[in-house]
């Protein structure tokens, strides 16, 4: 499921673009770089795919949710809503911005369950931070007029889900402020990387000033000359990172358009089997095709469906740990609803190029592997 498959000759072409101007750094040095600038040009390209005002290319996903928590100047030891069931970046930006990270439960769609965002809203509650797991959304809409209703703002991490959408309208452009990731394993790479895109232009500001230890980025003014906006840090996306990002970019539709071809084919190949159900995903044209995921009746089967998977050569996707365990380390408490979706599901990662001979392997080791176990 990642951008790094089909890397060529047109990602090389424009790093070595970088490279013969000698400046990776993606401010000033106008005169030797030629008026080149690959991050800002990733930076319109991508808004303009994705439907937003404003785009910040940023160091990588993690920072995009830690600048997109500063960026709104919420009051400090607050807390912000997620779900337990998300890459532990989430909960860690939640902490390190210096607020109290509180966790719902999921649904069958692996996304933030609505009913336990409203348990869970108090007076001190600033944010709520949705998460579009694992290749599509959940009910995005209902968050947003949930989270609109108690006056609280969003923040959209769809570092999983760049491209994907809900009812025609891209992921990532629901909340006040939406955060990306690019990282090696990513729908698309820039082997590190991220964005942060938003309607609002004060936001936007605040974003910029923040990944940039406050630089206002004056276009006559040298950075050492120009004044502090506030205080920040250094999260900035570098020349090479918005060289492979542009390219990737264009890429993105085909890459989708393959792994939905390849998770249909697989999908029709096993629908048929009498004990697995497979997961809701609310708005299936908007979903990016990362993973097919189905569920078994109890936790024993699923595990033993698993092992015998690996067994045929045939690896389920890990993700209990990092994404749901961890995050229970850091934050304490128990998800007995998530826990039993989790425990009872077999998840496969579908890669962008896949041949005919690897999608019958992993419907025939399916099929196999069902009727010994269900």
């Amino acid at each position: 499921m990642a951008g790094r498959e089909v890397f060529g000759d047109e990602e090389i072409k424009e790093v070595v673009d970088v490279l013969k101007r000698k400046v990776l750094f993606r401010y000033g040095f106008d005169k030797e770089r030629e008026g080149i600038y690959k991050v800002k040009e990733f930076e319109d390209e991508f808004k303009k795919y994705i439907g937003s005002r404003y785009a910040l290319g940023v160091s990588s996903g993690s920072s995009a949710l830690k600048i997109a928590i500063e960026s709104l100047n919420l009051p400090k030891g607050k807390e912000i809503i997620t779900q337990s069931f998300t890459f532990v970046a989430t909960v860690e930006a939640i902490k390190e911005s210096g607020f109290k990270p509180v966790l719902c439960e999921i649904d069958k769609s692996l996304n933030i369950d609505i009913q336990d965002i409203e348990r869970k809203i108090t007076k001190n509650t600033v944010a709520i931070i949705p998460v579009n797991m694992m290749g599509c959304s959940g009910k995005i809409d209902e968050v947003i007029k949930l989270a609109k209703s108690r006056n609280l703002k969003v923040i959209e991490d769809n570092c999983q889900s760049t491209g994907a959408s809900y009812k025609g309208k891209k992921l990532g452009t629901f909340g006040d402020i939406g955060c990306f990731s690019f990282d090696y394993v990513k729908v698309m790479t820039t082997g590190e990387g991220g964005m942060i895109v938003t309607d609002d232009e004060e936001i936007y500001k605040q974003a910029e000033y923040y990944h940039d230890h406050g630089h206002p980025h004056l276009p006559n003014l040298s950075r050492g000359e120009e004044k502090r906006m506030r205080e920040g840090f250094n999260f900035r996306m570098n020349e090479i990172q918005g060289a492979l990002g542009i390219v990737q970019l264009k890429k993105l539709p085909e890459i989708i358009k393959m792994q939905k071809e390849n998770k249909k084919k697989i999908k029709e190949g096993i629908k048929d089997i009498n004990g697995i159900e497979f997961r809701e995903i609310p708005d299936p044209e908007g979903d990016i095709a990362t993973f097919l995921t189905f569920y078994l009746q109890t936790k024993e089967k699923a595990e033993k469906f698993k092992e015998k998977m690996r067994e045929n050569c045939v690896n389920p996707a890990i993700l209990n740990y990092w994404h749901f365990i961890a995050n229970i380390e850091i934050v304490g408490g128990d998800f007995p609803k998530s826990r039993e979706i989790l425990d009872k599901m077999v998840s496969i990662e579908i890669k962008t190029i896949m041949t005919d001979n690897e999608i019958s392997k992993i419907i025939d080791v399916i099929r196999k592997v069902a009727k010994q176990i269900i």
